[in-house]
């Protein structure tokens, strides 16, 4: 399926959901149906639900615990989301967005670091450990990638991060397709950096080290820029 096809049914779906959330059906707190399911009612394929479901959770409309699986947290408001970047247009456009992400993203990790409170931390432990698995299962990871970052955004405690990352998913998930296929870093020699990178958010987090966090993300998404164009 081509990408600009698949984003649009993605998003169509997000749609749906959000409507499906806000009917009252499902009580803040209570369990969603399972991706089975949801998938066979909306009549999408699972990967194309699971984006609309990332896109969700971001959001911090629902939120899903190992053993426990995805719960309304609060339904969303009618409308669209007011937030919009617009499509990647060309390479520059990839630097931008990284090098956006590298201002926005280390100044929401130290404010994770500083709330430091622990049910968000261990979300964003949880979120590495689904990363790390799916790395060391040879995947390319990219919705881990982005259900981490979402998670150091949910532990901010700030919902303008939030929203801001929820709204550039779909350019942040072109741009590490496009590292994972163009970097001219082995595969192996990648994973280990990311793998390192994100553990160090993580430690900075657990130890509520502002600086630290703010380091480590500053420091992951420049490595994403050198593992893309060769320099920062």
């Amino acid at each position: 399926m081509p990408d600009s096809l698949a984003k649009s049914l993605a998003d169509t779906v997000y749609d749906e959901l959000r409507a499906f959330l806000g009917s009252g059906e499902i009580l803040p707190g209570r369990r969603l149906p399972g991706e089975h399911e949801m998938a066979e009612r909306l009549a999408v394929s699972r990967p194309v639900l699971r984006q609309a479901l990332a896109r969700l959770r971001a959001e911090g409309w629902i939120e899903t615990r190992k053993g426990s699986g995805t719960t309304l947290r609060h339904p969303p408001s009618p409308g669209p989301a007011p937030l919009s970047f617009g499509g990647l247009e060309n390479i520059p456009d990839v630097r931008a967005l990284l090098e956006f992400r590298c201002g926005v993203e280390s100044e929401m990790a130290a404010r994770a670091a500083m709330v430091r409170d622990a049910a968000r931390v261990r979300a964003v432990r949880e979120a590495y450990g689904r990363l790390e698995a799916a790395i060391l299962a040879g995947e390319l990871a990219i919705e881990e990638d982005i259900q981490f970052h979402a998670a150091v955004a949910a532990a901010s405690a700030n919902r303008f991060y939030v929203a801001t990352l929820a709204a550039m998913a779909e350019q942040v998930r072109f741009s590490i397709r496009l590292t994972r296929e163009l970097s001219p870093q082995s595969p192996e020699v990648r994973f280990a950096d990311n793998r390192r990178e994100h553990e160090a958010i993580v430690a900075a987090l657990e130890a509520g080290d502002e600086a630290a966090a703010r380091q480590a993300m500053t420091a992951h998404l420049r490595g994403g820029i050198r593992r893309l164009f060769g320099t920062v």
